[in-house]
């Protein structure tokens, strides 16, 4: 891609930047990337650059360093989209095996985002506003032990095991439990403590000691409505210089066990695929950048990957692997809802 002088200068400066963490000079350029122009000329660019608030000086050198907006414009125009072939391979390993679990296949791949982008790897879970119950099932795993498992539509999956009381038949709790199957399916899981709530005295008009019931569905059902987060490779944030600062490394990890936050950030993420981008305009985190994106599962929404990490990170390099994850994840569990003739877990 052929870039006019000044967007090449920009984009020498934001990668060298992103590689070195250190401030860009006319002669380093020029050093750098073998430009053929003059030192004066690359001067007269940069200074119309920071006249555009494309790069800004720092208070400890002459060099200069992108700014959000340079940084972002970087995004937008000048990246090259590069995708490595090993990074692909290793994804690509991932959805040829027999794993089927959503959630296996989405910690796999963010694992290995992680570790190829330096970077932490946050899942966020569908909008509980918008999920609803899909299945509710009591299983005996023993003679005194059974596991409630429910599955919601957007493919999210809660267990609870608890042990039965002497004197219950655990085959009374099993069709208790599916009583109250038939009447919560299809229920927003925001309005299913409620609604259970209410429907209480089926519980103890079926089994004496229906309180154990009672309390495993509640608390199952809680978890259902809080905030569902994940995070994979908070180590890598430790290779970063910026984090070596304990008080920025403080702050980004209370982001990061912030779901509300994190939440906020993607509200007006869109549904497909394209990534939202948040470059240090982070509250109480100017040096802190995320990219999202949501995994496209038709008709049954999905989960939001993503990238936190230093404002300096490779946009280049993150960008392209998470629009590649996002795509191919939405390929894969797209194609297993076809193939099962109905989207969610078959195994559930």
């Amino acid at each position: 891609m052929e870039f006019n002088r000044s967007d090449a200068i920009l984009k020498y400066i934001v990668e060298y930047f992103i590689k070195h963490a250190q401030p860009v000079s006319s002669q380093t350029l020029i050093d750098e990337y073998k430009l053929p122009y003059s030192s004066a000329t690359i001067r007269n660019e940069m200074f119309a650059l920071e006249k555009l608030g494309l790069i800004e000086k720092t208070h400890t050198s002459s060099g200069r360093v992108p700014s959000s907006e340079g940084y972002k414009y970087y995004c937008e125009h000048l990246r090259n989209k590069d995708i490595s072939e090993e990074f692909k391979n290793s994804i690509q390993t991932i959805l040829d095996s027999k794993v089927q679990s959503v959630e296996e296949v989405i910690k796999e791949s963010c694992e290995i985002l992680s570790h190829m982008t330096s970077l932490v790897s946050v899942v966020m879970g569908p909008d509980e506003k918008a999920e609803r119950l899909a299945s509710m099932q009591m299983i005996q795993i023993s003679d005194n032990s059974l596991t409630a498992v429910f599955v919601t539509n957007k493919g999210y999956v809660e267990n609870k095991t608890f042990i039965v009381p002497d004197g219950i038949d655990p085959k009374e709790i099993i069709s208790c439990v599916q009583l109250l199957n038939d009447r919560l399916v299809g229920t927003p899981i925001v309005d299913l403590v409620p609604k259970t709530e209410a429907l209480k005295p089926i519980l103890s008009d079926y089994i004496i000691s229906h309180d154990l019931v009672y309390q495993a569905l509640l608390e199952a059902f809680a978890r259902f409505a809080s905030d569902r987060l994940s995070l994979y490779g908070r180590e890598e944030l430790f290779s970063h210089p910026e984090f070596r600062d304990a008080d920025k490394l403080e702050k980004v990890f209370k982001l990061l066990n912030d779901p509300e936050a994190l939440k906020a950030m993607n509200k007006d993420a869109k549904d497909d695929a394209e990534a939202n981008i948040h470059i240090g305009d982070i509250d109480d985190n100017p040096d802190v950048s995320m990219v999202s994106a949501k995994i496209n599962i038709g008709d049954e929404g999905g989960s939001t990957i993503a990238l936190v990490g230093p404002k300096r990170m490779d946009y280049d390099k993150v960008l392209s692997a998470l629009e590649y994850i996002t795509e191919a994840l939405g390929n894969y569990f797209n194609n297993k809802k076809d193939s099962n003739g109905e989207g969610g877990n078959s195994d559930a």
